[in-house]
């Protein structure tokens, strides 16, 4: 059973301001880059998320004077008329469409004790120092500014809602400079609203898909604030953690891909030769450097396409044994380059697969010498490693489009 509530947004007060405001997450950005889009777009939302972009560089990122200036950014946001709050509990469905694709997600409130009981399931490892920056943000604005990304096996009787309140004229329609499309619904219909809970009540299990870091934050900022009230009764807005669910149907994966900056002091031609002694390996076309099947790697090499191949003694049924991004680094990033732990080692990047296989090529010429691109994991796998109680490699999942923080706001 999960317990997915109503809130009382805090959100543009129109069209055009949610078009201004709209953000990419916090952690898309290093310092630099979201310094430059402040600049660019002062009504950004990353002016918030991001306030270090108020200070000069030499401030720290983590300098207390650095959340105490977003809470003072988004108070001013809400005193100007930038932002409007509902009066009454409502959810409110967020729509993304990308390269013709769309998907349509609930944006609600979850609750902090289905992440610790685990009807919440995570996928991945949160570090500490990453959690506590958003510690400090969630705690010191009172608000979650960024949704987490959840999703859940699809339900019929949540998607008869959706689809017919989606029919009504969105509050907000626009498309960001990035050509995502976006659109927001409120269902604020009482019988749509009970609906909607007691179907969640139904629901087992919740996965996150992405927002790990915050979604531990959020939890454990809840956590204190529990610990400073002393009594509360679980109704408090500290208990529960903004989200927007997503059905498994809608959802995409995109390739993880990966950059490695040498051969292990091989030459070209002795790490070919070692490869293909543990994997079937096949000189392609670039045109066909994308895997189109599980258990498939495209691999760049001295200007190069191979196609590679696990072998059947290599594929097994453990949920992340099995995955692609753990037969490559057991057989080949491990063994062959000597990638370890790739968490740590910085001889290995990730390319997200919105990048294309250009950018694979591009690293190659530039700062790598050899790449290989990932046919992407499933939703299915996804769910499956997190039923197991397991955990999936680092980088094994890239999420598109990704939610826009600043649309929707839940106060503490």
């Amino acid at each position: 059973m999960s317990v997915i509530k109503p809130f009382r947004a805090i959100r543009p007060a129109d069209n055009a301001k949610a078009s201004q405001i709209a953000a990419l997450p916090y952690d898309v950005y290093n310092r630099e880059e979201a310094k430059a889009e402040v600049e660019k777009n002062p009504m950004s939302f990353l002016k918030v998320d991001r306030a270090e972009t108020q200070f000069p560089d030499d401030v720290s990122t983590y300098d207390p004077r650095v959340y105490s200036r977003a809470k003072e950014l988004l108070d001013g946001m809400r005193e100007d008329g930038s932002y409007i709050t509902d009066e009454k509990r409502n959810y409110y469905i967020y729509e993304l469409t990308m390269d013709g694709r769309s998907q349509a997600g609930l944006v609600a409130c979850a609750s902090i004790d289905d992440y610790l009981t685990g009807v919440i399931k995570k996928h991945e490892n949160t570090r500490a120092e990453k959690e506590q920056d958003r510690i400090d943000h969630v705690n010191t604005c009172s608000a979650q500014t960024g949704p987490i990304f959840l999703a859940y096996r699809g339900a019929k009787d949540i998607d008869v809602v959706m689809d017919r309140v989606m029919t009504g004229e969105p509050v907000y329609d626009f498309t960001s400079e990035d050509g995502v499309g976006h659109r927001v619904w409120v269902i604020d219909d009482p019988e749509d609203i009970g609906d909607i809970g007691l179907a969640f009540m139904r629901i087992a299990e919740i996965y996150i898909a992405d927002g790990h870091h915050r979604c531990a934050s959020a939890v454990k900022v809840g956590q204190l604030r529990r610990k400073e009230a002393g009594d509360y009764d679980g109704t408090e807005e500290f208990n529960f953690f903004l989200c927007v669910l997503f059905p498994d149907h809608q959802l995409k994966i995109l390739d993880y891909n990966r950059v490695v900056k040498d051969l292990n002091g091989m030459s070209a031609e002795e790490f070919l030769g070692k490869v293909k002694e543990v994997m079937d390996v096949d000189e392609i076309d670039a045109s066909k450097a994308s895997p189109t099947r599980r258990h498939t790697f495209g691999m760049f090499l001295d200007g190069k396409w191979y196609s590679l191949s696990a072998r059947r003694e290599q594929i097994t049924g453990d949920p992340v044994k099995g995955l692609d991004v753990s037969i490559l680094q057991d057989y080949i990033l491990e063994p062959l380059l000597g990638i370890e732990d790739p968490k740590t080692d910085d001889r290995i990047d990730f390319v997200g697969g919105i990048r294309g296989m250009d950018e694979l090529e591009r690293r190659c010429s530039v700062d790598c010498r050899v790449a290989f691109s990932m046919y992407p994991t499933s939703i299915s796998e996804l769910f499956e490693v997190a039923d197991a109680g397991m955990l999936m490699p680092p980088k094994s999942t890239w999420f598109e489009p990704k939610l826009r923080s600043g649309l929707f706001i839940h106060e503490i």
